[in-house]
């Protein structure tokens, strides 16, 4: 066979968004993850110096709040929940060069240099602001610990920073009605000196930067510079890159109690993350990261964070003197079964919950088959998940080398044919490496693996015309036989080899049974001919139905506890309501809920707006208890809620559920109150 020649050698430097250090990976964070993993290892399979480095993002108030609740230091926090996100990540074969945290020496020294040349070249701007403040917790609160009614579409239960119904972005103090997540009480308005990146100093360079002007490579995708042109026309705004102490993060140098804001030293710590692996290995940094630099740096992210990173990011980067990303590649959401994922169905999937019960390449190939350039959601469905993997991969791929391997072990004493007897057959498998290669480097991972299971089909068409099996009842065929299983190992040889990005661990359990040494891109060049190969061990089991049924399950118990509480009786003198069966009722969601906040409606006699914290979200809930209840009574009290009533627009605004309350009316009402040890988000059963 003919031999190539090799492309020259690239140097490529990749990251993957940042996991917060406050919570475990799940199903949703590991479409990044792989995808990333699986151009990763294409590069360096086509022996390009490619490194892969992350970090976890460790600075933040969740974080800080999350760790006064456990009685423990935010580091003893990060430092555990890191350990829990490498062991997860290791579980699917995530094969980072460097896993760091932004709560690192190298990221408080980039992070203060670059903040010191932004400020020295003007473009920091420091002004006082009114911020949303907890009285009662005496703080000032982020935009994620604010809740109320957006200030554009009135939505409910919308953050302090963008509404999710419709997109708007505001600050805080801007909603309606709103609520502190930590305490439950109404924030006020509080003065405060905050420090101000000037991004619109940057506008020429990121229309220039963000339309994909004078690259090789595009900057960003199609549906993304769409998304960036509607935020230049809105007009590019200051960003606020303090907060105020108490904060866990890195105080900012020449200003006392105040503090970078996560966003602004999280990016930063790809590049600290690298410089720590540069140290240790003796790679050189600025070859990369300098202004000039020719090497290749890529940032795959979820379509949710792109202003950060097509905005900000390279904004900052420009300001002091840093090179900007050669692209930042943009990917959807997951979605089980064609919706959201849900903990109440069982699809919020922690990954130490799916590595308990399945086989993680199943899912880095389903991934696979489903990604694509562009930033769509993906879907995983279940039934499809199980269909796809035992035929394609079991049915297909592993068959093949389970059908020939034995008669090359048995008759043939694990030796190949010293001859190629198809070569035309092979030249099609070898001359598709090109084809497929291109659609690993543009993202096309679909397109890819349709490609290779067309081959697979083709090799198993092709034992399935010569038939072995037979042929190994008859004398005097075993040149035949041999040349034909054979064929069958190389074909094998080189669809293992094209699937090797997806599937690293059946890559290597293939390498050990080819005994060939480790597959590069190149290795399909050149069949296995007069070869020892090692005896067959089976690869890869099917899917079986029952583990996920398991995985789901669990998934529910963890997001789910039950909570059993005494019901309430109706009040003797109301009529019975029509009878309805069990099934019926069984679709009521009753859970326990946290009075959060409690005020009267104005302009309504009877009804009290209630804030509910049902664990994890907040609800608004408008109750007809006006009479029997005075909102400060309510608050910190536990409730029954209806979780799954739809929405109901009232004359007074938006309810999104109901209050259960036993008694004849007017003040003899009573809600609904489980015992104290309850925590919002039990089931009632």
């Amino acid at each position: 066979m003919k031999q190539k020649k090799q492309a020259n050698k690239r140097s490529i430097l990749v990251t993957s968004a940042l996991p917060y250090a406050n919570g475990p990976i799940h199903l949703g964070h590991l479409v990044e993850y792989i995808q990333t993993d699986i151009w990763v290892r294409f590069q360096k399979m086509r022996e390009h110096e490619c490194y892969y480095v992350c970090a976890d993002d460790a600075h933040g108030t969740p974080i800080m709040l999350h760790a006064q609740k456990l009685g423990i230091s935010p580091e003893a926090l990060i430092a555990k929940i890191s350990a829990e996100h490498q062991r997860d990540f290791a579980g699917f074969g995530i094969g980072f060069d460097n896993f760091y945290s932004t709560h690192s020496d190298e990221n408080r020294e980039l992070a203060e240099l670059i903040y010191l040349r932004l400020k020295a070249a003007g473009h920091i701007e420091s002004r006082v602001i009114k911020q949303a403040f907890d009285p009662e917790k005496e703080m000032f609160l982020p935009d994620r610990f604010v809740k109320g009614e957006c200030p554009k579409c009135c939505t409910v239960d919308q953050y302090g920073d963008n509404c999710e119904a419709c997109g708007a972005t505001y600050a805080p103090i801007d909603l309606k009605n709103p609520v502190s997540v930590i305490s439950g009480a109404t924030p006020i308005e509080k003065e405060a000196e905050h420090l101000f990146f000037k991004l619109d100093h940057f506008a020429a360079m990121l229309r220039a930067w963000t339309g994909n002007e004078g690259v090789a490579v595009s900057t960003l995708q199609t549906e993304v510079t769409h998304k960036l042109k509607e935020w230049f026309t809105a007009g590019l705004q200051d960003w606020d890159i303090s907060r105020d102490a108490p904060y866990f993060g890195f105080e900012i140098p020449g200003s006392p109690g105040k503090f970078f804001y996560v966003w602004m030293d999280a990016p930063i710590g790809y590049i600290a993350s690298f410089k720590n692996y540069c140290d240790k290995h003796a790679v050189d940094f600025e070859r990369f990261w300098a202004k000039d630099s020719a090497a290749e740096v890529y940032h795959f992210i979820g379509k949710d964070i792109l202003r950060f990173h097509a905005l900000f990011w390279p904004a900052v980067l420009e300001g002091a003197g840093f090179r900007k990303p050669t692209a930042i590649f943009a990917h959807g959401f997951l979605m089980v079964n064609g919706q959201k994922m849900s903990k109440s169905r069982g699809t919020f999937i922690k990954a130490e919950t799916y590595l308990k019960y399945l086989n993680p390449e199943y899912l880095r190939y389903y991934f696979a088959a489903r990604l694509n350039d562009r930033i769509d959601d993906l879907d995983l469905n279940f039934d499809d998940f199980a269909a796809r993997v035992n035929s394609d991969l079991v049915g297909k791929v592993v068959n093949i080398a389970s059908r020939c391997a034995g008669f090359i072990k048995k008759r043939f004493g694990g030796q190949l044919s010293a001859q190629c007897s198809e070569p035309a057959l092979y030249q099609e498998f070898e001359a598709k490496g090109d084809e497929i290669a291109r659609f690993y480097e543009q993202r096309e991972y679909s397109r890819a693996i349709r490609e290779i299971m067309a081959l697979a089909d083709k090799a198993n068409q092709y034992i399935d015309e010569k038939e072995p099996w037979v042929l190994a009842k008859q004398k005097n065929r075993d040149a035949e036989l041999q040349a034909i299983c054979s064929m069958g190992i190389n074909f094998f040889r080189a669809l293992i080899t094209y699937l090797k990005p997806v599937l690293p661990e059946m890559a290597v359990q293939s390498e050990m049974f080819l005994n060939a040494g480790e597959l590069t891109w190149s290795s399909v060049q050149k069949p296995l001919l007069a070869h020892e190969i090692k005896k067959f061990k089976p690869l890869m089991s099917r899917v079986d139905a029952e583990q996920i049924e398991k995985m789901i399950h669990e998934s529910k118990q963890e997001a789910a506890p039950a909570a059993k509480i005494a019901t309430a009786a109706t009040a003797v003198d109301d009529p019975i309501a029509p009878m309805i069966d069990y099934a019926a009722f069984s679709k009521v969601d009753l859970r326990i809920a946290r009075i959060v906040a409690a005020e009267d409606v104005v302009g309504a006699d009877k009804l009290l707006c209630l804030q509910l914290d049902i664990g994890g979200e907040t609800r608004q809930v408008l109750a007809g208890i006006k009479a029997a209840y005075s909102p400060q009574d309510l608050i910190g009290k536990h409730t029954v809620v209806v979780a799954n009533l739809a929405p109901r627009k009232m004359r007074f605004g938006v309810s999104e559920g109901m209050v259960l309350a036993a008694g004849p009316g007017g003040k003899d009402l009573w809600i609904l109150e489980p015992h104290e040890g309850a925590m919002p988000g039990m089931r009632v059963k």
